[in-house]
Protein backbone atom coordinates (compact mmCIF):
# COMPACT_ATOMS: atom_id res chain seq x y z
CA UNK A 1 0.00 0.00 0.00
CA UNK A 2 3.04 2.38 0.87
CA UNK A 3 4.28 1.44 -2.24
CA UNK A 4 0.99 2.49 -4.41
CA UNK A 5 1.63 6.26 -2.65
CA UNK A 6 5.29 6.94 -3.24
CA UNK A 7 4.91 5.00 -7.10
CA UNK A 8 1.97 7.42 -7.40
CA UNK A 9 3.40 10.73 -5.68
CA UNK A 10 6.37 10.11 -8.14
CA UNK A 11 4.51 9.84 -11.17
CA UNK A 12 2.79 12.95 -10.46
CA UNK A 13 5.94 15.03 -10.09
CA UNK A 14 7.43 13.12 -13.58
CA UNK A 15 3.81 14.19 -14.93
CA UNK A 16 4.61 17.83 -13.16
CA UNK A 17 8.30 18.19 -14.52
CA UNK A 18 6.96 17.34 -17.80
CA UNK A 19 4.57 19.58 -18.16
CA UNK A 20 6.72 22.54 -16.83
CA UNK A 21 9.27 21.15 -20.08
CA UNK A 22 6.26 21.62 -22.31
CA UNK A 23 5.14 24.78 -21.21
CA UNK A 24 8.53 26.40 -20.91
CA UNK A 25 10.53 28.20 -23.42
CA UNK A 26 13.71 27.84 -22.29
CA UNK A 27 14.99 24.94 -19.94
CA UNK A 28 18.29 24.87 -18.70
CA UNK A 29 20.49 22.45 -16.56
CA UNK A 30 23.24 23.28 -14.15
CA UNK A 31 25.24 21.67 -11.86
CA UNK A 32 25.21 23.57 -8.66
CA UNK A 33 27.74 21.36 -6.61
CA UNK A 34 29.69 23.43 -4.40
CA UNK A 35 27.51 26.40 -4.07
CA UNK A 36 26.60 27.39 0.04
CA UNK A 37 23.28 28.38 1.21
CA UNK A 38 23.91 32.17 0.66
CA UNK A 39 24.76 31.68 -2.92
CA UNK A 40 22.06 29.15 -3.77
CA UNK A 41 19.66 31.63 -2.08
CA UNK A 42 21.05 34.67 -4.36
CA UNK A 43 20.38 32.24 -7.83
CA UNK A 44 17.11 31.57 -6.68
CA UNK A 45 16.70 35.17 -5.97
CA UNK A 46 17.56 36.40 -9.01
CA UNK A 47 15.96 33.60 -11.02
CA UNK A 48 12.67 34.58 -9.35
CA UNK A 49 12.84 38.28 -9.96
CA UNK A 50 13.15 37.47 -13.32
CA UNK A 51 10.10 34.92 -13.65
CA UNK A 52 12.16 31.98 -13.68
CA UNK A 53 11.40 28.69 -11.87
CA UNK A 54 14.34 26.86 -10.35
CA UNK A 55 14.21 23.52 -8.87
CA UNK A 56 16.73 20.82 -7.67
CA UNK A 57 15.46 17.69 -9.13
CA UNK A 58 16.32 13.87 -9.45
CA UNK A 59 18.08 12.86 -12.57
CA UNK A 60 15.90 10.02 -13.06
CA UNK A 61 12.48 11.65 -12.70
CA UNK A 62 13.69 14.30 -15.33
CA UNK A 63 14.70 11.94 -17.24
CA UNK A 64 11.34 10.19 -17.19
CA UNK A 65 9.91 13.57 -18.24
CA UNK A 66 11.72 14.16 -20.87
CA UNK A 67 11.02 10.94 -22.57
CA UNK A 68 7.51 11.99 -21.51
CA UNK A 69 7.87 15.40 -22.87
CA UNK A 70 9.48 14.17 -26.09
CA UNK A 71 13.14 15.95 -24.82
CA UNK A 72 15.14 12.72 -24.50
CA UNK A 73 18.57 15.01 -25.55
CA UNK A 74 18.12 16.09 -22.34
CA UNK A 75 19.62 12.35 -20.70
CA UNK A 76 23.15 13.80 -21.96
CA UNK A 77 23.26 16.29 -19.39
CA UNK A 78 21.55 14.17 -16.41
CA UNK A 79 24.53 13.60 -14.34
CA UNK A 80 25.43 14.76 -10.91
CA UNK A 81 23.33 17.21 -9.17
CA UNK A 82 21.18 18.44 -11.24
CA UNK A 83 19.17 21.93 -10.99
CA UNK A 84 16.70 23.30 -13.52
CA UNK A 85 15.64 26.38 -14.20
CA UNK A 86 12.06 26.84 -16.24
CA UNK A 87 11.33 29.59 -17.59
CA UNK A 88 8.94 31.64 -20.25
CA UNK A 89 11.89 33.81 -21.76
CA UNK A 90 13.84 32.21 -24.07
CA UNK A 91 17.05 34.15 -22.58
CA UNK A 92 16.76 35.24 -18.98
CA UNK A 93 17.51 31.40 -17.56
CA UNK A 94 20.69 31.10 -19.75
CA UNK A 95 21.42 34.95 -19.14
CA UNK A 96 20.76 34.58 -15.45
CA UNK A 97 22.89 31.57 -14.99
CA UNK A 98 25.64 31.90 -17.15
CA UNK A 99 26.08 35.82 -15.67
CA UNK A 100 25.96 33.30 -11.86
CA UNK A 101 28.32 31.21 -13.19
CA UNK A 102 31.17 33.78 -13.76
CA UNK A 103 31.14 34.79 -10.70
CA UNK A 104 30.65 31.98 -9.28
CA UNK A 105 33.05 28.96 -10.44
CA UNK A 106 30.58 26.40 -8.74
CA UNK A 107 27.81 26.65 -10.71
CA UNK A 108 28.53 24.65 -14.14
CA UNK A 109 25.98 25.21 -16.88
CA UNK A 110 25.35 21.45 -18.22
CA UNK A 111 22.93 22.41 -21.16
CA UNK A 112 19.24 22.62 -22.23
CA UNK A 113 16.32 22.82 -23.88
CA UNK A 114 15.12 26.18 -25.92
CA UNK A 115 12.01 26.04 -27.93
CA UNK A 116 11.97 22.59 -27.93
CA UNK A 117 15.44 21.93 -29.30
CA UNK A 118 18.49 20.32 -27.07
CA UNK A 119 21.65 23.43 -26.56
CA UNK A 120 24.77 22.09 -25.36
CA UNK A 121 26.57 23.72 -22.56
CA UNK A 122 28.58 26.38 -24.88
CA UNK A 123 25.38 27.09 -27.13
CA UNK A 124 23.67 27.39 -23.74
CA UNK A 125 26.67 30.25 -22.72
CA UNK A 126 26.19 31.94 -26.41
CA UNK A 127 22.12 32.14 -26.48
CA UNK A 128 22.78 34.06 -22.61
CA UNK A 129 25.11 36.94 -24.43
CA UNK A 130 21.93 37.44 -26.49
CA UNK A 131 20.10 40.65 -25.51
CA UNK A 132 17.49 40.17 -23.51
CA UNK A 133 13.55 40.35 -25.01
CA UNK A 134 13.20 43.93 -24.15
CA UNK A 135 16.63 44.88 -25.23
CA UNK A 136 15.82 43.38 -28.91
CA UNK A 137 12.43 45.17 -28.97
CA UNK A 138 14.15 48.40 -28.28
CA UNK A 139 16.34 47.77 -30.95
CA UNK A 140 14.09 47.00 -33.22
CA UNK A 141 11.77 50.13 -32.43
CA UNK A 142 15.30 52.16 -32.67
CA UNK A 143 15.58 51.14 -36.45
CA UNK A 144 11.71 51.68 -37.20
CA UNK A 145 11.87 55.05 -35.95
CA UNK A 146 15.00 56.19 -38.07
CA UNK A 147 13.80 56.39 -41.44
CA UNK A 148 10.49 58.24 -39.63
CA UNK A 149 13.24 60.47 -37.68
CA UNK A 150 15.48 61.56 -40.61
CA UNK A 151 12.19 62.23 -42.69
CA UNK A 152 11.03 64.59 -39.89
CA UNK A 153 14.56 66.17 -40.32
CA UNK A 154 14.72 66.35 -43.89
CA UNK A 155 10.82 68.20 -43.88
CA UNK A 156 11.63 70.55 -41.14
CA UNK A 157 15.28 71.77 -42.86
CA UNK A 158 13.54 72.30 -46.30
CA UNK A 159 10.68 73.94 -44.27
CA UNK A 160 13.18 75.92 -42.51
CA UNK A 161 15.21 77.08 -45.64
CA UNK A 162 12.14 77.89 -47.44
CA UNK A 163 11.28 80.29 -44.40
CA UNK A 164 14.91 81.91 -44.32
CA UNK A 165 14.79 82.35 -48.48
CA UNK A 166 11.38 84.18 -48.31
Amino acid sequence: MANAKIIQAKQQEVDSIATKLRESTSTVVADYRGLNVAQVTLLRKQLREAGVEFQVLKNSLVSRAAASAELSELDAVLTGPTAVAFGTDAVAPAKILSDFAKKNDALKIKGGIVDGRFYDAAQVKALADLPSREGLLSMLLSVLQAPVRNFALAVKAVSEKNEASA
